[in-house]
């Protein structure tokens, strides 16, 4: 009877060893972990907002760093909807960026149409015009356009607010960005067939760009409704004033009445907090595509 012996061999240095991590697997832990950390710091003044409209101010003198002292309410949110002309506000915010999304839509889309298919003179400069719109500042423009709109008579009116905002290089380079990727003999057979320029640019191009449509619209939307400075300058009746001026009205030095502030500002943040969780995906495929074109 013979017996049969096994012999164990080390394991040599060219074996895979299964305990190894893979890179790519470790570098999408690591953004994920990295996202997660930046989502969480994010969501922190949401939610201590929140927190804060729905106590009574009291306990919030008294604790402020309770989350659950002298419990919840919704009084916050009534009195300021009961003192505060903040329908006004939202209605006023709604129109202008409503126009805004309007008007830069519609001359940015143009702007960089005839920037990449019409050949005319002078369109090296108007290029250059453009990219020296990126690199200025807006708060450089305030002195200048606050004189310009007040020799117009335009101060205290919607289109003081809605004009500067449909003039914005950023879009202008968005649309740039995915007119460039259309084919060009797309282009030159619909001028074959007899189509104007006109069309060409309604039917053709437009339907082709709806992402940068889409992109261009929710963030001048949300520019837009966010302004503060220019709003702050132009509107000077209460009634008129935009959600962001409206809410800074309503700290004061000598009596600062944190639930109904806090309960202020979230009915100011829910409209873009809804208007980003239904087109966030138009938002990423807007700016992914013009990344990669």
């Amino acid at each position: 009877m013979s017996t049969v012996t096994t012999s164990t061999q080390p394991r040599s240095a060219a074996d895979p060893d299964e305990r190894t991590v893979d890179p790519a697997k470790l570098f999408n832990r690591l953004c994920a972990t990295c996202l997660t950390l930046f989502a969480l710091i994010w969501l922190v003044p949401f939610v201590w907002a929140i927190v804060t409209s729905l106590r009574p101010d009291g306990s919030i003198t008294q604790h402020p760093t309770s989350l659950f002292g002298g419990g919840w309410s919704l009084h916050a949110y009534r009195y300021a909807w009961d003192n505060y002309p903040i329908g006004s506000w939202y209605l006023n915010s709604l129109v202008i960026s409503a126009l805004s999304v309007l008007f830069t839509v519609v001359l940015c889309s143009m702007a960089a149409f005839a920037l990449v298919f019409l050949r005319f003179r002078g369109r090296a400069a108007a290029m250059a015009l453009v990219t020296a719109g990126l690199m200025l500042p807006s708060e450089a423009l305030v002195l200048p356009q606050f004189i310009e709109y007040r020799s117009l008579h335009l101060l205290g009116t919607y289109w003081a607010l809605v004009l500067p905002s449909a003039v914005a290089p950023v879009s202008v380079f968005v649309f740039h960005a995915f007119f460039r990727g259309i084919p060009m003999p797309l282009i030159e057979a619909a001028r074959i067939d007899g189509a104007s320029w006109w069309r060409v640019y309604a039917t053709v191009a437009v339907p082709i760009c709806r992402p940068a449509v889409a992109t261009v619209a929710i963030l001048t939307f949300i520019t837009s409704w966010n302004a503060f400075l220019w709003p702050l300058l132009v509107l000077n009746q209460t009634k008129s004033q935009t959600i962001p001026v409206g809410l800074a009205s309503l700290v004061s030095p000598s009596n600062i009445q944190y639930a109904e502030v806090m309960a202020s500002s979230v009915l100011g943040f829910l409209p873009l907090v809804a208007v980003f969780l239904v087109f966030q995906r138009q938002i990423v495929q807007g700016i992914a595509t013009t990344g990669i074109r």
